[in-house]
Order: structure tokens, then sequence, then C-alpha cells
């Protein structure tokens, strides 16, 4: 519930607007544009994750990591997927909305990088509190995945390969 709630209260009172983007090909610009700050908290994981294996007690390289290293280490490996599979999501869903909703795009990419940060955090503190930060990055790329099937599909099927 939290998510709409975040995405509707920053697309209404946040005093931006997308700019203009008549074709296809600007739209996708602008996603992958959006797209390189969700960026962000990957590679500050990467950073943290690094500099947590140099601080690392252990003497053995490939021996077994210690759980802080191990907690940087899966969180940017399961950021680098979900990324993977937002960004692809977002670029179609930039071809189907309207200009008026563009603004979308940037505020989805805001809520991945936030969501992203309160999950690396959950992660760290206990196991059982990460499903907070997971959903709120899962529970958009589901609604996005649904939405681009229902508009290649139902919306206009006609064009769904060209």
């Amino acid at each position: 519930l939290l998510c709409p709630c975040l995405i509707y209260g920053a697309y209404v009172f946040l005093p931006f607007d997308a700019p203009l983007l008549p074709t296809i090909s600007a739209r996708l610009v602008y996603t992958l544009r959006c797209a390189a700050f969700a960026t962000f908290p990957i590679v500050l994981g990467m950073i943290v994750s690094a500099i947590s294996r140099l601080c690392s007690s252990a003497l053995e390289p490939f021996g077994e990591l210690q759980r802080e290293v191990e907690i940087h280490r899966t969180y940017v490996s399961q950021s680098v997927h979900l990324f993977i599979l937002y960004f692809f999501n977002m670029a179609v869903l930039a071809t189907y909305l309207p200009q008026e909703l563009l603004k979308l795009i940037p505020l989805l990419t805001g809520l991945f990088a936030i969501s992203r940060l309160i999950f690396w955090m959950s992660y760290a503190i206990g196991r059982s509190f990460r499903a907070f930060g997971f959903s709120m990055t899962f529970l958009p790329l589901l609604a996005m995945l649904l939405w681009n099937l229902y508009s290649m599909f139902v919306l206009e099927p006609e064009n769904l390969l060209s």
C-alpha cells in the first residue's frame, strides 16, 4: 500500500514535468538517462562490499566469507538482477505511456533506488526485516510488468512486434 501512495504523492506534489518526448527513441533515451541514477545504490554496495572484504579478518581470499561481507555481496548480486528487470520494464513502459504520464519514469527510478537502500539496511539488521525493502522493489516491478503485458496484448495487439 505504501508504494502507490508514495508514487501518487510524488507525482502530484513534486514540481517537475517530463520533457516533451514525441518519439519512441527519445523516450528510450530519457529512460536510459533516468536508469543511470538507479545504479547509485548498486555502485555504493560494490564499494562497501570491497571495503568490507579488504577489512575482513579472513586470511584466505577464497575461503569462507564473514557475515558482513556476505550481506553486501548478496545485496549487490540481487540488486543487479532486479535492476535489469526493472530497466527493461521501464523501457517498455515508456513506449506505452502517454506524454502526461512520463513523469512516472523518474519517480519509479527514485523508488527503485530508495527501496534498494531500505532493503540493504533492513537486510543488515536481520534477514527477517528484508521483506519490506524487497516488496518496495518487487511490487512496482510486478505492476509495470502487468501493465506492459496488458498494453501489448489488449490495448495494442496489432503493434506487438512493430
